[in-house]
């Protein structure tokens, strides 16, 4: 894929408001030229199932926004952010402590997401040299250009001692945003999360906190019910028609006469997108 270096009158402005701008920028795709709020998401590598539960939840309701969906690249929760930002068509930013070129980026695992990033409108941006293999120092370097581009970062698991902690830092010291999804006081993966919380960043659970910490006029009830139940699947829509009444999902997973654990899966993406909700045994439309 192409690597073109950005001229110094393309770069960010937000980029020019920290205290050590970047000399360089290569690009792999477009930066978006329409106005959009960058939204810094970093969490565990190690991350739990709800952690990327969480992560899932938060960025599908953004859809329909004007944010786009800033992090660094790394296998866990940063990976889990551009695939769901892509898959509710929001663009991603790619911010990896590497150079751009294939034999270069880390880790080598993302690099066919790399291209899936470009082909839907999103990019890859780095200071340093294409050929650069990424180093333990690269990393904190990247870490304040997201951190310096984003309104605000928001942390999803970190332990207490972790990287992802430096670009929660780093948003502070750049009087940015920071916000954090609080978590179990029993999970490794949470400290760092609860500390931030009682240091003072802004607890989330929900993507309407995150809309509200950016800005965002809140949809009225209604309107938000209508959204929800755009573009829904065949499979999706075919649950909704039999939603009618609350049903078990035993007696659900047999009317829609599919394997269980695809009917499953299927339930657990739509409870995700809170399309349906599970209460006292029965499954039940999300009105």
């Amino acid at each position: 894929m192409q690597i073109n270096k950005l001229p110094k009158n393309k770069f960010p402005k937000e980029l020019f408001e920290i205290p050590q701008p970047p000399e360089n920028l290569w690009i792999i795709g477009d930066f978006p030229e329409e106005e959009l709020i960058y939204l810094c998401i970093v969490g565990s590598r190690k991350f739990t199932s709800y952690g990327k539960e969480i992560c899932e939840k938060i960025i599908t309701g953004l859809k329909g926004y004007p944010i786009a969906i800033v992090s660094g690249f790394a296998m866990g929760i940063d990976t889990i952010a551009h695939k769901k930002a892509m898959q509710m068509g929001l663009k991603t930013l790619v911010f990896p402590g590497s150079g751009l070129s294939d034999e270069a980026m880390y880790p080598k695992t993302n690099v066919r997401l790399m291209r899936e990033v470009v082909e839907s409108g999103g990019c890859l941006i780095s200071e340093f040299e294409p050929d650069f293999k990424a180093t333990h120092w690269s990393f904190p370097m990247r870490n304040r250009l997201m951190a310096g581009l984003c309104k605000a970062t928001l942390v999803i698991e970190a332990e207490e001692k972790s990287g992802t902690l430096i670009t929660a830092r780093l948003a502070t010291e750049y009087n940015r945003d920071l916000l954090a999804v609080p978590g179990s006081v029993f999970s490794p993966s949470s400290k760092g999360t609860n500390k931030l919380i009682k240091q003072g960043a802004t607890p989330v659970t929900c993507a309407e906190d995150v809309l509200e910490a950016l800005g965002f006029e809140q949809e009225k009830d209604e309107d938000k019910q209508m959204r929800l139940f755009e573009d829904l699947s065949p499979e999706e829509k075919k649950v909704i028609d039999l939603l009618r009444e609350p049903m078990s999902r035993d007696e659900l997973i047999r009317e829609l006469k599919m394997k269980i654990s695809d009917a499953n899966s299927l339930l657990s993406v739509m409870e995700i997108k809170e399309l349906i909700k599970e209460e006292l045994g029965d499954i039940r439309l999300n009105m």
